[in-house]
């Protein structure tokens, strides 16, 4: 049945009585050879290669999409009260008028705050007035009290009438009266970098499409700097600087990246002395820069090195280096003198330490905070007067980091803590008196974290490696073997899958279900060992990992056999295909979001945006080795005929990082090859992007809809 056939039978099936019996019938699509070929002379066949169409005019794939859409819509029909349910609970756990916690910066307090039914932010500030603080403003906030408010940008009203809308960054120019802001209207994640004058409230002309979404004053408060993605890659290309009231056509190119694999990004230092141009890839780093107060030149601190990677800050009149050279695989502080370019200069500050993985640094006036984290938990370190103490966290499955800290003339350090059961807190610590604060928690109307339990576990990989899972379940959770759980997992690119609150999670919690963190390798939550464990050549580790998760969680009764369902996105959607085709009958059900599940022919294609940046993450499949090894696990290519578990699968079409493609082929190759019963959803957003749907809820509505399938799936009973 051609897809606009099948448009019209779905339609019509909306329209009448729906019984067990009439389940509807998916969509099929034409298959049209194509080879895809290597440089070595590989040759595979892709049947769906045609469903790719950058532009997204193809009238054929777009019927296509539509009729999945439809399907989705037939399909899911009769869960529609459990997802208006699931929906109505979640959004009732969110406290519609909240706001940020204010954060002060030259003058000014910032936050971020939303009105009630609103989907988005609205960003606006108070200006200091000797006596004002945080919580003062967060008071005010709260009682609706709006006095003194200067209004930066009212999200709502920019995005009245889109379909889809983002804001980027936002920068104040350094005399507060200028804003630069970027916006995205479709998902691409392509910006518009607009400017407004915030002592009139206008607008300026300059507008500047086909950028990175944010850009960086200069002291003189009309020169900012700002990065330019390539049309075709959408990589991040080159920095250029844009004087305002100039023809941005005209504005200088200062830097221009020559090397695919390197990503870029622009700040100031923690001094405000530096613009800084950052360029990383997985391998190695680079950092440019110029004096805020005359930028006309950026100097390399230290030339790049292939498996040296290095970040910089300047604050007490020298460069604070964190960085793995010299065996320093977890990372150590260095510091350097002004004017230093060469390693050469470095002195060693804080020592390498094979058990303790360092993040980041904040640099303050009297004091040093360094963000950690050791046996898979994070954990903040203050360095004082030549000691060191550590932030105490609560409990032993928890998430800690630095918050936003923005003026280093201060005893008070500001930190974030959460766990799988408590709400995001924001805390102050003063790391003169030890006093702490609590700022703020995130309301959460309704819930009670005393009604829930997290642990931390230790699951045994195959090859004996010990797995941190963090879980979470409602107090009188029974270890019998008989409950429903769902698994998520991410390992790559490093990324690290803290335990954080999820308004969503608790409806599962209540319906008796467990859900669980498998902090598999590929990740960084045990190091940067536990990263390179699980990439390039030891990928497999990051699939079998997982699955040794849910064997673990199975024989330790905190599931059963048959009621254990997966979720993953982007990189964990490949997780999802792999765990999917290597051991399909361990899961009831896969949900699997925007996932790159075509990766031998996305990595043999350099025209595909973030294709050459990633080849020390999966290897580059021109060269044999790395051919035949992502051949073995890529999931599009290793379908076969066999018995799927249900499935429901997203994307967007206008996705940047994962393009819509991947998905939608497949998808139509499962449905040839699944010899189960068991339903596919696939389900595509014709507005939008990686991210989904833009909005404070309309995401919520798209996970609702995914988790009832889920719920029906396991057997969940709907009601509470």
């Amino acid at each position: 049945m051609k897809p606009h056939a099948l448009l019209l039978a779905l339609a019509l099936a909306m329209t009448a009585p729906t019984h067990a019996a009439d389940t509807p019938t998916p969509p099929d699509v034409a298959k049209k050879p194509h080879v895809v070929r290597a440089p070595f002379g590989a040759e595979r066949q892709d049947e769906y290669y045609w469903l790719r169409d950058d532009k997204r005019e193809n009238p054929e794939m777009l019927g296509y999409l539509k009729a999945e859409n439809a399907y989705a819509d037939v399909l899911l029909a009769p869960s529609k009260p459990v997802q208006d349910a699931m929906y109505g609970e979640i959004v009732a756990r969110i406290k519609q008028d909240d706001a940020s916690v204010p954060f002060r910066e030259r003058g000014w307090w910032y936050y971020s705050r939303f009105e009630a039914g609103k989907d988005y932010p609205i960003h606006a500030r108070r200006k200091d007035a000797g006596v004002i603080d945080a919580l003062s403003i967060l008071r005010a906030n709260e009682a609706a009290d709006f006095a003194g408010e200067e209004v930066l940008l009212d999200v709502n009203a920019l995005a009245a009438g889109k379909d889809y809308f983002a804001v980027g960054g936002r920068d104040v120019s350094q005399d507060n009266r200028f804003l630069v802001y970027g916006d995205d209207t479709n998902g691409r994640r392509q910006y518009t970098l607009r400017v407004k004058d915030l002592a009139t409230g206008k607008t300026l002309p300059d507008a500047i499409p086909g950028t990175a979404g944010y850009a960086v004053w200069a002291d003189d408060n009309k020169t900012f700097f700002y990065i330019e993605n390539d049309p075709e890659t959408l990589l991040s290309k080159r920095v250029r600087k844009h004087v305002l009231g100039t023809d941005p056509k005209a504005d200088p190119v200062v830097y221009e990246e020559a090397d695919d694999t390197f990503y870029m990004g622009i700040g100031r230092t923690r001094d405000d002395a530096y613009i800084v141009i950052a360029l990383d890839s997985t391998v190695s780093n680079e950092t440019r820069y110029a004096p805020a107060s005359d930028p006309a030149q950026f100097k390399v601190l230290a030339p790049r090195e292939r498996d040296v990677e290095y970040d910089a800050d300047h604050h007490g009149g020298r460069w604070v280096i964190r960085t793995n050279a010299e065996g320093a695989t977890n990372f150590k502080l260095a510091t350097a003198a002004d004017g230093s370019a060469s390693r050469k200069d470095w002195r060693d500050w804080v020592a390498h330490d094979p058990k303790v993985f360092i993040e980041g640094i904040e640099l303050f006036d009297g004091f040093a905070a360094i963000a950690e984290r050791s046996g898979g938990l994070e954990r903040v370190r203050i360095l004082k007067d030549g000691a060191s103490d550590y932030v105490k966290a609560d409990e032993t499955a928890y998430s800690m980091g630095l918050d936003v800290n923005a003026e280093p003339a201060t005893d008070w350090l500001r930190y974030s803590y959460t766990s799988l059961a408590m709400p995001a807190t924001t805390y102050e610590l003063n790391v003169r008196t030890g006093e702490r604060r609590e700022l703020k928690r995130q309301p959460v109307p309704g819930y009670d974290p005393a009604n829930y339990v997290t642990e931390r576990l230790w699951a045994t990989a195959r090859d004996g490696t010990r797995i941190p899972v963090s879980i979470v379940y409602r107090k009188g959770f029974e270890k019998n073997g008989k409950a429903a759980l769902l698994q998520y997992g991410y390992g790559s690119y490093g990324a690290s899958m803290d335990p954080g609150f999820s308004v969503t999670t608790v409806s599962l919690l209540d319906r008796g279900m467990a859900y669980a963190i498998a902090h598999i390798r590929g990740g960084q939550e045990m190091g940067r060992q536990w990263y390179e464990d699980g990439k390039l050549l030891h990928k497999q580790n990051t699939f079998t990992d997982f699955i040794d998760v849910t064997d673990f969680l199975v024989k330790e009764g905190y599931a059963a056999k048959d009621r254990v369902a997966a979720l993953g996105g982007s990189a964990g959607g490949l997780l999802m295909g792999a765990v999917a085709n290597m051991a399909p009958e361990k899961y009831r059900v896969i949900l699997s979001q925007v996932p790159f599940v075509d990766v031998v022919t996305t990595m043999l294609d350099p025209s595909i945006p973030l294709t050459t940046n990633e080849y020390d993450e999966w290897g580059n499949p021109e060269q044999k080795p790395y051919y035949d090894y992502m051949l073995g696990y890529s999931p599009y290519d290793n379908l076969a005929r066999k018995a799927y578990p249900a499935m429901f699968v997203g994307t967007g079409l206008w996705d940047s990082q994962v393009q819509y493609w991947e998905p939608t082929k497949y998808v139509a190759r499962l449905r040839d090859l699944n010899t189960s019963q068991a339903p596919v959803v696939f389900r595509t957003n014709m507005e939008a992007g990686h991210g989904g749907k833009s909005g404070r809820f309309r995401r919520y509505r798209e996970q609702a809809e995914m988790y009832a399938f889920m719920l029906d799936q396991l057997g969940v009973e709907a009601g509470k």
